[in-house]
């Protein structure tokens, strides 16, 4: 599983199409047989609901004994969520999500990463702020 998953899957309850199915579980997409890749159809099952991303994440703050700026910081996102925000996981996710850009120049990187989190939580059903997304 990767980062983006990690984070999706802290952000999401676990019924949320969000997640993946269990090992076992998985339904093969269409085109799957003709050896084309998976593709992130949506699963039949419970309606889901829209997560409140911020009011989620603006509670998780206030319990937090550290003073954590999620809404800008990949860096705090990810302490927020109790995962690992060192460089070597940021770079793993820029490099999960296709950074074209110098991951040793880690201020733009981190500013592109969390856009394209705060995108992808919003594609995968959260509310998150206009002003948070790419």
């Amino acid at each position: 599983m990767g980062i983006l998953s990690n984070i999706l899957g802290k952000i999401f309850p676990s019924s949320h199409a969000a997640n993946p199915p269990a090992a076992g579980n998985s339904v093969p997409s269409p085109g799957a047989s003709a050896g084309l890749a998976p593709t992130a159809a949506p699963v039949a099952g419970p309606a889901m609901t829209e997560v409140d991303v911020e009011a989620m994440l603006n509670g998780l703050a206030a319990k937090s004994s550290e003073k954590l700026n999620w809404k800008t910081s990949i860096v705090d996102l990810m302490k927020l969520l109790g995962l690992d925000s060192s460089l070597g996981a940021r770079k793993e996710l820029a490099q999960e999500l296709h950074y074209t850009g110098d991951t040793n120049d880690s201020a733009a990187m981190n500013v592109w990463l969390h856009r394209q989190v705060m995108t992808k939580v919003a594609a995968n059903g959260g509310k998150v702020p206009a002003d948070l997304k790419d």
